[in-house]
């Protein structure tokens, strides 16, 4: 990843407001998603499969049930169940 000095691209105003907050510190500005993201469908998709996933495990179906209808390895499911549990 390349950096770019803040000054040759952001009015001084700017540049003076975000030092308030940050001081000297390498800042990542993540870009502005795109609107129709085929990416951010995928992920909303993944999520939406994800937590179909964790509630049919509540409800009492297994690992390699849910495995072997899915597609997934066992492990992935695991992965799944635990990601969800922390949130």
């Amino acid at each position: 990843m390349s950096y770019i000095n803040a000054k040759s691209v952001l009015p001084e105003e700017m540049i003076e407001e975000i030092q308030k907050y940050v001081n000297g510190v390498n800042l990542y500005i993540p870009k502005v998603p795109e609107a129709n993201s085929t990416s951010s469908s995928y992920k909303l998709e993944l999520y939406q499969r994800n937590q179909a996933i964790y509630e049919l495990y509540l409800q009492g179906e297994t690992v390699s049930e849910l495995a072997a209808e899915y597609y997934l390895s066992a492990k992935s499911i695991y992965r799944i169940i635990g990601e969800i549990k922390k949130k």
